[in-house]
Parts: C-alpha cells; structure tokens; sequence
C-alpha cells in the first residue's frame, strides 16, 4: 500500500483515539529510525514527544530488535504460569532497580492495567477502598484506570466507580499564593491533604496514588518537601503510597524513576512505556517486600492472559541492558540542561508563555493569553477556536511533532537526541511562537 491508500483505509475502517473521526488526517509513516519517521513522499519528521512519551530511546534499536527476534525464534508464547527466562530475568532487573523496600513485580500490558492493579491490590491488601488521586492526572482511560484520573478524560466515565477521591495537585504557577519559598507552598498542599484526609475518614483509605511528576497535565514538579510530607501523611494514616511512573520512569527525568529526585520509598511503583519504548506493550506494578509477602498465603485476585508475555519481557530486558550499558541518564541530564536553558529563554522572550517546567528530557511550555493574569491560553478542558490544534499545525508544517493538552505544550524527545538536534528543533518553536504572540493571541 501507498501512503495515501493507507490513510484512506484507516480513516474509512479505524477509530482514532481522542479525536472526531471527520478531522483526522494520519500521516503514512514508511520508514523510521532515531528521533525521525519519514511520510511516503520522502518529508522527514522530528517526533518530539517520543510518540506518546514512551519511544525513550527512538526507533530502529537493534539491541530491542534482535531481542525481539530471538525470542520469537524460541517461541513466542507461554501462559504467565510457566517459567519463561525473559519474564524471570526482567523481574530481577527491575527489582535490582528499585529501593531496597521493594519485593516483586506483577506484568501487566500498558499503564492502565498497571493503575488498575495496583488499586486492586492495595485494596486487597488494606481492607480500605477509597483511594486518593490529583485532579490534574491521567492514569489511564480503561474503566478504572479512567476514575483514577482527575482531569477531563474522566467525564466519559461518570458516574464512576465508588471510592474514588480527588484532591489538589501542588500547581504552584496557578496557585494566587506568593509563596516565600517551595518548602511553605509544600507545607500548604499538605496541611489541605491531611485536612481532607481526615474528612474522609483515614480508616477508609487504602491509598494515595500520583504521577510523581504530573505528565500531560503540564509537568507539574513537586516543591521541596512535598513528596517526603505526602510518605510522611501515608505512614501516620497507614495509607500506601504508589507512584505512578508510567511516563517519568526509564530515565526520563534524568533519574532511572522519577522518585528518586525525592527521596521517597513508595510501597507501589507502576510502570510501562519506556521499558519497552513501545517495541512491544507491557507494564507493571512494582509492589513492597511487605506487600508481596502478604499474598504468599492470601490470593492475589489479579490475572491477565499475557502478563509478562515474553516477547514484551525479551524487549524489556534488552530496553534495561540499554538504559545501562550507553548510560543513557548522562546524556538526559546533558542535553536536559540545554533543553531548560532555551525553555527559559523562550519563556523571557515571548509574550504568550506563562511558564515552562522542565525535568530531565520531559518539559512543558504553558500558554497565556497575558502573563500578568496568567488567563490560560485556552479554557480549561475546552478549546473552542481550536487554537491549540492551529499550533500543533503549525508545529506539523515545520515537521516538529508532538501533541499538546489544556493550554500546554509538551516537549519530550528521546533520550538519545543530541544537543545539536534540540537545538534545531526547538528553532522551530521559538518561530511558531511568534506566530502565537502576532496572531493568536488576538484570535484567542
């Protein structure tokens, strides 16, 4: 097929997640390697979000690859009962990743499942039921996963499961509190968590689950203080704590997992994407020697029929090997501090950014329609002009692709691009924000 034909075949036969079916317009991707794919007609594109912050380490890896290919060559398939050397060698790597506290590791097939096992088995193993996540998160859209979430995507859902609580993320940027430093704005978040802890009833939760870094919502970065005070609030109340690493973890941030930057030991960890950078699906739920010695006499009521498929297991381990042997978090940190250098200069030089927040190699440029009051580019969950699809157009046109959420723009390439190649890219933003600031802000 051609790339045309491709297209006029999917658009006639495929539903396009979070998109109206008559405005989407794929485009035909023939080949890929790096941080670029190529279209049929031969145009070169930059993936600047890693796909869907999951291609850490970009296309065309042969080390994944050869994995890949070699556990296909031995077989393809065992059910999670049987002992497959690929599922047993990963599960000791990540444990080997983990904190000392950690104990085992349950295989799901992306990070919906993930969150939803990991409520499941907090759950199981509190005899609670309601469970505390952040208005501004995205946990996943499946059934469970779906109320987990805080923002918009949850709508569809309603009403949801019961049990499910809600409580505000520290977004100190929109807050309309100057605080002196992070450490009292960290003290603020708290002392509301707990206040609304104790109206609901400690008793009652089993579990307080977050992004350690809030992802597509905006890269919200915990204050100092914040992430200690919530393990703090868990240990009083005897609520887990699980930190939902499914798009920080794998050295995005310039940490093998997110919460390492803080200095916590969370009783459940879940993962996906970058352990396998999308070569095959998979995800996981890291769980506490605690936790995983409960069930060693109590049924552990989670099964699904490709847990710890070994395929997905054979890319995970060569994805890890990777992360290692090319000491892939020295060059996030490296080119991490370019891309936070540029991000502040654009943030000085154009009129139409708020605010940019950066960690590693995982950023967001945050759009205002005035600095001084800080209006959102665009209503929250709402973009009635589209203005937010013109700039990631505009972004298209210049062959720099990533995607874009309430008024932010996410910029979050493989952690294998060079400082030469963000540089060129990020060219191509700073130009489609002077467009931003000459046109649309007055169109918006």
């Amino acid at each position: 097929m051609k790339g045309e034909e491709i297209k006029s075949t999917l658009m006639e036969y495929n539903l396009q997640s979070w998109s109206k079916q008559k405005s989407i317009n794929p485009i035909s991707v023939e080949k890929a390697e790096g941080i670029y794919f190529w279209d049929y007609d031969g145009n070169r594109y930059s993936d600047m979000s890693s796909q869907l912050v999951n291609m850490n380490l970009g296309f065309g890896n042969p080390a994944i690859s050869q994995a890949i290919k070699n556990q296909v060559d031995q077989y393809c398939f065992v059910g999670p009962s049987y002992g497959a050397e690929s599922r047993a060698i990963l599960a000791k790597k990540i444990i080997g990743l983990m904190p000392d506290n950690m104990g085992k590791v349950f295989f799901t097939n992306a990070g919906a499942e993930s969150n939803e096992n990991a409520v499941k088995i907090a759950r199981m193993f509190t005899g609670k039921h309601k469970i505390f996540s952040r208005y501004r998160s995205y946990h996943g859209s499946s059934f469970g996963a779906g109320n987990l979430t805080g923002e918009p995507r949850r709508y569809t859902l309603e009403p949801g499961v019961p049990g499910f609580v809600k409580f505000f993320d520290p977004y100190v940027y929109r807050e309309g509190i100057e605080f002196d430093s992070e450490e009292l704005a960290s003290s603020y978040y708290l002392k509301k968590l707990e206040e609304q802890i104790q109206y609901e009833g400690p008793d009652s939760v089993a579990a307080i689950v977050m992004e350690t870094i809030t992802g597509s919502n905006g890269i919200l970065i915990p204050p100092k203080g914040y992430m200690p005070g919530v393990r703090a609030l868990c240990d009083k109340y005897g609520i887990l704590m699980i930190c939902d690493e499914v798009m920080t973890g794998w050295c995005r941030t310039g940490k093998m997992f997110a919460f390492e930057h803080f200095e916590v030991k969370p009783d459940i960890v879940t993962f996906a994407k970058g352990v396998t950078c999308g070569y095959v699906p998979l995800g996981g739920v890291v769980v506490s020697k605690e936790i995983a010695a409960y069930f060693d006499d109590n049924l552990l009521s989670c099964g699904l029929t490709y847990s710890g498929h070994p395929l997905s297991c054979a890319a995970g381990v060569a994805c890890v090997n990777y992360y290692e042997e090319a000491d892939i978090l020295t060059n996030v940190n490296k080119v991490g501090q370019v891309l936070g250098e540029v991000l502040e200069e654009l943030k000085q030089h154009h009129k139409s950014v708020g605010d940019v927040r950066y960690i590693g190699l995982f950023s967001a440029v945050e759009l205002v329609k005035d600095k001084e009051t800080k209006e959102p580019l665009v209503p929250y969950g709402k973009d009635p002009k589209g203005i937010m699809g013109k700039i990631t157009g505009l972004l298209k046109e210049r062959k720099f692709m990533t995607y874009t959420h309430e008024n932010m723009v996410l910029v979050a390439p493989p952690l294998i691009i060079t400082e030469e190649q963000l540089r060129e890219e990020l060219k191509k933003l700073d130009e489609v924000l002077t467009i931003v600031d000459q046109e649309l802000l007055t169109y918006a």
